[in-house]
């Protein structure tokens, strides 16, 4: 076993962990006492919410380690609990030569009852005891008491969050073992560890499928086994167990040429597109998440232009669906708009040459190219009686029908480029593309021609990533089994066709203790993960015979590390700087160092893995470059035409870790100079998706961080603000003390109270009588409010308070125009700091205290808050690689952020400096590439036009701007429905009078049969012309959304707290008594009146909700009594039917609730009474404004925010998660992961 000796030199005692005199330490555990006594375990309930609220996954007492937080509790609960097959008693199976420890276990009894797991110990119990079950049986341990250490030591590091498998391990390993679960075999197979013969698995558990990343050949034939069509079989095989694939297609004939039975070649794109679709039709793990697939071409290819290009015209078919849809809508509807407005005879209504306005809109539907077939068809339909075409529109949302409907969007892709293509790009030289079948060169163009289309396409849709196949290659262990041609989902995996790879990843940061790295528990864990992996590869079994021996010869593990942005963070050191960078690089060396040296003692235990005889010269050689650059030499490395990046001895913190990384390098090459190494490779950087949450990483793989301030869950649903927990470390190593931290920290997420605020704080309102019980309520009303404006009011206060002690007159106090602070005196530049104290600013940039210097510190991925101008360069990410890349065995897993205003030479230039710096591969992700994740900051923030009219326009121009937007957001984006649900002719509503802001404004509905609101129609007393006609076409809008299907919830969320004048107090309403705008106050008005949403009133309506059973009791009112039920059911129904559902408020009067008899019966009579509120009972609502009866309920809010633009302002991509449906999807190595139910477009 590696030790650490007294002076820090690392040294080799005997023969290594499987020697007779060798015994496995223990680092964080002790012989004797369980596994888990120093960590405390506590119960929570686990739930997780799509963004309407309703259920996707809910487990009571959960049992987890106490210092896990509520994500990393949810999605230990919902993706790895096994949630059926675990019998409620077991029984042992006596096994020869094997410790009773590790005797596996079956059910008890025919009678046993089966569940799920419940409790984090059964999952880190049956992972670790699966392995260390094979790990005994394999030979792996040399007696029982190294077994039980390993045991324990593994089941600790699970749980105290400083390691994590990839997550097919957690799905898969240790079912059989553990609790007997079994089930027929899926067609994989594996190597017989004993005799080495491949054989097919006859069960399904018995040898799991640990592994989580693949790479498939496939062969220039379309139905045999290993063609085309038998590639995408394998491909769903790995997609349904949550695995990922890639594959180099290369092999595949371009287009036109020749096949072997005469005729041309269709070429490589049709089959692209097949398995695209193919691949979008299955569901990885059985959920909604897309398939982790990657496709690769080479440069050299035939077809590489339309490769190259594919996703950029499939993004701009979407964007042409998009706006052709909502052209035609507009312009075809505009046609029934021209005919329904003609005052002449009938029949002249249908022709253009008569009817002027009918030519002008029919001349302007073929300006936009509308078809004449439309057109006339329109005409036909008129001349039928339509009035309106149902037209379907289309959004830019991922999941949307527009994507759905184009190809390619299924998949990363990559294309591999030569040293010998960069370098014709440098000279401008020409380029020849290759046939496949005789190598004939079937087109010259020049290099610089198409490296401008990879340039623009990578700028345009984030499309093609580059892999550089002779940096690549010149790494490889193995090159006389052929060369590396293709790579896993997320690049960092590359090794031969038809291989496997199993992931497990450290998370630094748990090796940070009062500041100093702890390199021998660093060291201690890299050792036990790469024994891990290696047992892995021995018990596994796999999708084919090809990828089974593949994988048993060579042995490829994939050990890495998470959470190097939060450790430098916390340590005090920007991710762009040379101290960053030096120590990523030490601890990769350390890393990759230690793995190799374990492997090479495996292999004098073991032997050296199959391929390793005819590979020794190669695999020494990289060995040799990999400890040249250790030791931090510039030169003599050996076969690299591109040299690596050495490790920066002089810039590293840390003169311990330089020391360590080179004596782990000189141990691995001495030790397979003599025994050889039992694994091909043994590291890679992945992006650490869902296992990054279960370890509670503040940032993924090699990735920094991508916003300072986090959404931390709560148990009992919903958010609060948190700063990043490395803010706080990093601020007192830099010196900082307790106070100012604190003031730092408060800065960015805001203090939820106004006590220190400037300019208005619990002093100043102090000197104007505010007593503790005032200055508590304004407290309680500010942690929900928008602006703090709004928080001071009589309804927050007290009349009482306002009129005897602040001394404002009852009249002025009801005048909608009244300013309760600016009556006080305090200035709109008060009022403007005091809501950013509340409030925060979610950056540290222009915090108090925060010296400018130590900026850097704190740089994220992207811009943090709305204020926040700092963000980490293209080239530091670029260079935090290649620091790392040098030591590494496989690839590095990350996204090169660019910003929006990035040019196509950017991204030219960072895939040059890629390659220049020995990077093996690199994705680009400028923000804005993708069509589906929006800029924007609001609903009209996106539109700098609509934002200065929303700011300073008249009232005409607001209500135009607002009627544009939210139509656009909502009649267009939200239809469902595929007709129109006509009004009656004769129908029933109500009209509400009422003085918002001083302006008189009118509200009368129209309803349908049932009751449901079909129309409302706005008027607005002594306003402009243009503003009144507005507000009128605004109503003829939403009345339009209503009768099509759209939701009114959808019409509330959008427009309640809407801001803009005029604003303010509410008169002749008697439930909503101010709202921020006009639109404000409609939408709460018909949400109280016929949603029952009484969180949006500010007094409660009167009266017994139509769903409501009883209540005479507590009301002290007596209901009519001694009614029959028919008769009440009669009676309510022609109630009803006579009465506006919303004049009533959705509420009997007080002396008409007759409901008698049994609970049962009473909720069948309204299911046939109220089909609405039956729906609610079924679907129950979110409340998305204060709760009622909050003394917050006046709290408003500014224009509603789109969920994704929301999503945006918060450090997320914008994107909703697949499985969840939340909008908390992060960048995460070239893939996404869900930080909220844990998913990943990748494949760990």
């Amino acid at each position: 076993m590696l030790k650490l000796a007294a002076k820090g030199e690392l040294f080799i005692k005997n023969a290594g962990i499987w020697g007779c005199d060798m015994k496995i330490e223990r680092k964080f555990t002790t012989a004797g006492k369980d596994a888990y006594a120093s960590l405390d375990f506590i119960t929570t309930v686990s739930e997780i919410r799509n963004p309407d609220g309703t259920i996707v996954f809910h487990l009571d007492d959960v049992e987890v380690p106490n210092s896990w937080s509520q994500v990393a509790s949810d999605v230990i609960a919902q993706k790895y609990f096994r949630k059926a097959g675990v019998p409620s008693r077991m029984k042992k199976v006596k096994e020869k030569n094997v410790p009773e420890f590790l005797w596996r276990s079956v059910p008890d009894g025919d009678d046993v009852e089966f569940g799920g797991e419940t409790s984090s110990k059964q999952v880190f119990d049956r992972l670790a005891g699966a392995w260390t079950y094979w790990g005994w049986k394999g030979g792996y341990f040399t007696t029982e008491a190294d077994a039980q250490s390993y045991f324990d030591e593994m089941r600790y590091m699970l749980a105290s969050q400083r390691s994590a498998p990839n997550s097919p391990q957690w799905f898969n390993t240790g079912l059989h073992w553990a609790y007997g679960i079994d089930g027929p075999a899926q067609g994989h197979h594996y190597v017989d560890y004993k005799t080495g013969v491949l054989t097919k698995s006859t069960s399904s558990y018995e040898h799991p499928q640990p592994h989580a990343c693949f790479i498939q050949s496939v062969s220039d034939d379309l139905v045999n086994d290993g063609g085309i069509m038998d590639l995408w079989v394998r491909e769903a095989r790995l997609f349904k167990y949550g695995s990922g694939t890639g594959t180099n297609f290369s092999s595949l004939r371009g287009a036109g040429e020749n096949l072997s039975g005469g005729g041309k070649s269709s070429g490589l794109m049709g089959f692209l597109k097949i398995g695209d679709r193919a691949a979008g039709a299955i569901k990885s793990g059985g959920t909604t998440r897309r398939a982790a697939k990657m496709v690769i071409v080479d440069a050299d290819h035939p077809d590489i232009q339309d490769f190259i290009n594919w996703k950029v015209i499939e993004e701009q078919k979407v964007a042409s669906i998009v706006a052709g849809s909502k052209m035609h809508e507009q312009k075809l509807n505009a046609i029934f708009a021209a005919i329904k407005a003609w005052d002449g005879a009938v029949a002249d209504a249908y022709e253009p040459k008569v009817n002027p306005q009918l030519k002008e809109a029919v001349r302007d539907a073929k300006k936009v190219a509308i078809p004449e077939t439309y057109v006339k068809r329109v005409l036909d339909y008129a001349k039928q009686g339509h009035t309106s075409i149902e037209f379907p529109t289309y959004d830019t949302d991922w999941d949307s029908e527009a994507y759905s409907s184009v190809s390619g969007q299924n998949s990363n892709n990559s294309i591999r480029v030569t040293n010998a293509f960069l370098t014709a790009v440098e000279k401008d030289a020409d380029w020849e593309l290759i046939n496949r079948k005789d190598g004939k060169v079937t087109k010259t163009i020049k290099a610089r021609d198409l490296w401008e289309q990879v340039g623009h396409a990578a700028w345009a849709c984030a499309d093609p990533g580059i892999q550089y196949h002779d940096t690549v290659n010149e790494w490889h262990t193995c090159p006389e089994d052929g060369a590396i041609r293709g790579s896993n989902p997320c690049s960092e995996y590359m090794f031969l066709d038809d291989t496997a790879c199993n992931l497990a990843s450290m998370n630094l940061l748990t090796f940070l203790k009062d500041g100093e790295f702890q390199i021998e528990d660093y060291m201690h864990t890299a050792r036990l993960w790469t024994v891990t992996l290696e047992i892995s590869v021995m018990m596994a079994q796999f999708p084919s015979k090809e990828i089974a021996q593949r994988s048993y010869d060579f042995r490829t593990l994939g050990l890495g590390y998470a959470n190097i942005g939060g450790l430098l963070m916390n340590m005090g050191y920007s991710y762009d700087s040379d101290e960053g960078r030096a120590l990523c690089g030490a601890l990769t060396a350390v890393m990759t160092g230690v793995a190799y040296a374990t492997s090479a003692e495996m292999a004098g235990e073991l032997g050296a893995f199959s391929g390793y005889k005819k590979n020794e010269e190669h695999m020494l050689r990289v060995m040799r470059n990999h400890r040249n650059a250790a030791y931090g030499a510039v030169d003599g490395y050996e076969a690299l035409a591109v040299k690596p990046v050495p490790l920066d001895h002089a810039n590293c913190p840390d003169a311990r870790l330089i020391d360590m990384a080179k004596s782990t390098w000189d141990e691995a090459l001495q030790l397979g100079e003599k025994h050889g190494y039992r694994n091909a490779q043994t590291s890679v950087i992945a992006p650490t998706g869902t296992i990054g949450l279960v370890m509670d990483c503040d940032t993924t793989g090699i990735e920094p961080d991508f916003a300072l301030v986090k959404f931390k869950k709560l148990a009992g649903g919903g958010y609060f603000k948190i700063i990043n927990q490395s803010v706080p470390a990093a601020l007192e190593k830099q010196g900082y003390g307790s106070a100012q931290i604190e003031e730092i920290v408060a800065y960015a997420v805001g203090h939820g109270s106004i006590g220190n605020a400037p300019g208005i704080n619990h002093t100043t309102l102090a000197g104007h009588g505010f007593g503790p019980n005032e200055l508590a309520k304004v407290d309680a009303a500010l942690e929900s409010a928008f602006d703090i404006r709004f928080v001071f009011n009589q309804w927050t206060l007290g009349e009482e308070f306002c009129t005897q002690v602040l001394g404002i007159p009852e009249a002025k106090l009801n005048d909608p125009t009244f300013d309760l602070l600016k009556s006080l005196g305090f200035s709109k530049a008060d009022v403007d700091a005091a809501n950013n104290h509340v409030c925060g600013t979610m950056t540290v940039e222009g915090a108090p205290h925060l010296k400018e210097e130590h900026y850097s510190i704190f740089d994220c991925a992207n811009p943090c808050g709305k204020t926040g101008k700092r963000y980490l360069s293209v080239n530091s990410h670029i260079y935090m690689m290649a620091a790392a890349q040098s030591f590494i065995s496989g690839a590095i897993s990350k996204t090169i952020n660019m910003p929006n205003d990035a040019t196509i030479e950017d991204c030219q230039k960072a895939y040059e400096l890629s390659w220049s710096l020995g990077v093996k591969a690199n994705a680009l992700y400028r923000d804005g590439s993708k069509l589906s994740q929006p800029l924007a900051a609001s609903l009209v923030e996106d539109d700098d036009d609509a934002q200065e009219i929303l700011e300073s326009g008249s009232n005409h121009e607001k209500a135009t701007v607002l009627a544009e937007k939210i139509v656009e957001k909502i009649i267009v984006k939200e239809i469902i429905k595929s007709h129109r649900e006509k009004m009656p002719q004769r129908r029933k509503g109500y009209t509400q009078k009422a003085n918002v802001g001083g302006h008189k404004v009118y509200l009368r509905t129209g309803e349908y049969e049932d009751g449901n609101l079909g129309e409302i129609f706005i008027d607005m007393h002594k306003e402009g012309a243009g503003f009144r006609a507005m507000m009128n076409n605004f109503a003829i809008a939403v009345s339009v959304g209503l009768q099509y299907g759209v939701p009114l919830e959808e019409f509330v969320d959008a427009f309640t707290f809407t801001k803009f004048e005029p604003a303010g107090m509410v008169q002749g309403n008697d439930s909503i008594k101010s709202a921020t705008s006009i639109l404000d106050y409609i939408f709460r008005e018909l949400a109280v009146s016929y949603l029952d949403r009484t969180d949006l009133a500010h007094v409660q309506p009167e009266g017994a909700s139509f769903d409501s059973l009883g209540g005479a009791e507590q009301t002290g009112t007596s209901n009519v009594s001694e009614v029959s039920d028919t008769t009440a059911n009669k009676s309510l129904e022609v109630l009803k039917q006579i009465s506006s559902t919303g004049y009533l408020r959705k509420r009997l009067p007080q002396d008409l609730v007759v409901l008698q008899g049994g609970m049962a019966d009473a909720n069948a009579q309204l299911a046939g009474a109220d089909p609405v509120g039956a729906l609610q009972t079924l679907v129950p609502e979110v409340a998305t404004a204060v709760s009622a009866g909050s003394s917050t309920a006046i709290s408003s809010g500014g224009v509603a925010m789109d969920a994704r633009v929301k999503a945006k302002m918060q450090g997320y991509e914008g994107e909703a998660c697949g499985e969840c449906g939340n909008y908390t999807l992060v960048r995460n190595g070239t893939c996404m992961k869900c930080n909220t139910c844990g998913g990943t477009s990748g494949c760990s």
